[in-house]
């Protein structure tokens, strides 16, 4: 096996200064940091000679003199690494591998205890329920990292998806059909993405001025759970339908055809967001829905991270972004049955559920 091609021979090769090899490498754009500019000439001589001997990079050097590892932890608090393209957390990770690479670092999957994060220069959290007390810690102990998904402390950073405004719009679009009764189908917690959609729920019914109801449902519930809830939401006389967890979408389609009614003729189905479980069956039309911004949330949590990781921990507002979703039309959501007994000033969802 022949000797490593260096930079000093790519130098040589191209009468150049180590010095300029080592800024056409880490600036291929012409311009760097240091405010030195590379003549189009001469950094078009040092990439050819690159190309032609297959020079690598030495990655090890390059990180002890910019004293950091370039690595970037990714760590779950349940387990979300996904199995096949089609799972929730998959976009997630696709983003955050995206970016990783094109800033030139490293990923590091955790599937063991938090304690092992200082691997990395910093970590990205992902999960839908993260205990307060252990972001608390991680807070504390000033260790860089980044949460996908909002969470309920100004002390942490985090780039998320705006549910409550997601949620809230479909929610006009509902009333400007004509729907006057709506429930919210879904735990609404203790997860900040839930709290948010219902939060967005309810506050739009109650700006709106129609009757808002919310029929709780744990995530141990079985199916006949949301089938015990149907029957009741019907004879209330709600004519919409927003359902929490989407992966129910077909189940919730299947129950309102069996008690006769059309969706969405008679009744309507608005799905907040993608199914979270795997293996859901597709519903059978489809849904008017939200998208969260899954890939471009990972990738933006990877920037946040870095700047961060380069600028030091210092945690608070200036770091949590909220990303707005992509609404979905869908063929679920239908001009409202015509009614004209509705009260459409009442509300059952409390203030404790608002806020």
């Amino acid at each position: 096996m022949g000797r490593r091609v260096t930079q000093r021979d790519i130098a040589r090769m191209t009468g150049v200064s180590q010095a300029t090899v080592s800024l056409v490498l880490n600036d291929s754009d012409g311009s760097n940091s240091k405010g030195v500019r590379i003549a189009q000439d001469t950094r078009q001589r040092v990439l050819d000679a690159i190309r032609a001997t297959g020079y690598v990079a030495d990655v090890v050097g390059r990180r002890l003199a910019d004293r950091s590892n370039r690595i970037l932890g990714v760590f779950t608090y349940e387990p979300v690494f996904p199995s096949a393209t089609a799972d929730f957390y998959h976009p997630f990770l696709v983003g955050i591998e995206q970016r990783a690479e094109q800033l030139g670092c490293d990923l590091l999957l955790f599937t063991s205890g938090p304690h092992r994060m200082r691997l990395a220069d910093g970590c990205i959290v992902l999960g839908r329920s993260i205990g307060r007390d252990e972001l608390a810690r991680l807070v504390a102990e000033h260790h860089p990292f980044v949460s996908v998904g909002r969470r309920d402390s100004p002390d942490v950073p985090y780039v998320g998806a705006d549910y409550g405004a997601a949620t809230a719009a479909l929610v006009g679009a509902a009333v400007g059909l004509g729907h006057r009764r709506l429930a919210y189908v879904g735990t609404g917690g203790p997860a900040e993405s839930h709290l948010d959609r219902l939060r967005g729920f309810a506050d739009a019914c109650l700006a709106a001025g129609v009757y808002a109801t919310h029929a709780q449902r744990q995530h141990t519930q079985s199916q006949k759970a949301l089938a015990d809830a149907v029957p009741r939401l019907l004879a209330d006389g709600v004519t919409a339908l927003f359902l929490e967890e989407p992966a129910d979408a077909a189940e919730l389609i299947a129950i309102l055809r069996g008690h006769g009614r059309d969706v969405p003729g008679d009744v309507s189905v608005v799905v907040l967001g993608e199914p979270t479980r795997a293996g859901a069956t597709p519903p059978p039309l489809d849904v008017t829905r939200f998208r969260t911004p899954r890939r471009e949330m990972g990738w933006q949590a990877v920037d946040h991270l870095t700047e961060i990781v380069g600028g030091g921990f210092e945690p608070g507002p200036a770091r949590q972004t909220l990303l707005a979703c992509e609404l979905v039309a869908g063929e679920t959501l239908g001009t409202a049955p015509n009614s004209t007994s509705l009260n459409s000033s009442s509300s059952n969802i409390t203030s404790k559920e608002r806020t």
